[in-house]
This record gives C-alpha cells, sequence and structure tokens, in this order.
C-alpha cells in the first residue's frame, strides 16, 4: 500500500466518465493503444497500456472513469492529456465501468 494522504489531496483528482470512441495500436509498443475518449464538453486523446487485455474492437463505446487534471504527458510521440483507472492481477489490466449508464463527463465522487 502507499502511503496515506489526506482527504484535501484526494478533492484535488478530477475524474470523469468517458466514453471511449476509438482505439488504436501504438506503433512500435507492445502494450500500448491510442484511444480517444468523449468527456462530454470534449475530446481527449490517452495512452494507455492495455493492448494485451483490450483488443480496439472490444474497446468502441466502453464507459470508465479517466483522470482529467492530471498533467499531458508525452508517451512514444503522443501528447495523452489522461489517464484511465483500471485495476491490474497479475499483469492483466482490467478496465472499471459504471453499472449503468451515465452521461460523458459525470465527475466521481
Amino acid at each position: 500500500m502507499k502511503e496515506e494522504i489526506e482527504f484535501k489531496d484526494f478533492m484535488k483528482l478530477d475524474i470523469r466518465i468517458g466514453r471511449i470512441i476509438s482505439a488504436v495500436p501504438v506503433e512500435g509498443a507492445d502494450k500500448l493503444l491510442e484511444l480517444k475518449v468523449d468527456l462530454g464538453q470534449e475530446e481527449r486523446t490517452l495512452v494507455a497500456g492495455i493492448k494485451k487485455s483490450y483488443s480496439p474492437e472490444e474497446l468502441i463505446d466502453r464507459k470508465i472513469p479517466v483522470l482529467i487534471n492530471l498533467a499531458p504527458r508525452k508517451i512514444m510521440g503522443i501528447e495523452s492529456k489522461g489517464m484511465i483507472l483500471a485495476a491490474v492481477n497479475e499483469g492483466e489490466a482490467v478496465l472499471l465501468s459504471p453499472d449503468r449508464d451515465i452521461p460523458e463527463g459525470s465527475r466521481l465522487s
């Protein structure tokens, strides 16, 4: 487990529901997919290390939580503007999903 944080630190995270609208393998990378995610008010590009767990086709229209206020980072030459949230079990990524329909851009609290 990581070190304990204060509630005020948790409140700095802006996590929203996004819908994956496209997914393509990142050239030259074994684990990476380039995702386009609809966040309601905008679309963002994210790079995620989930290629070994999910095919691009099975990700389309899937709703997932996205950390949207993470500073952008270049990964394999692609600017990733956020991070999807997933669990990892023995090296396999498992995406989290809302258990009922919720609009893109809805904030997690």
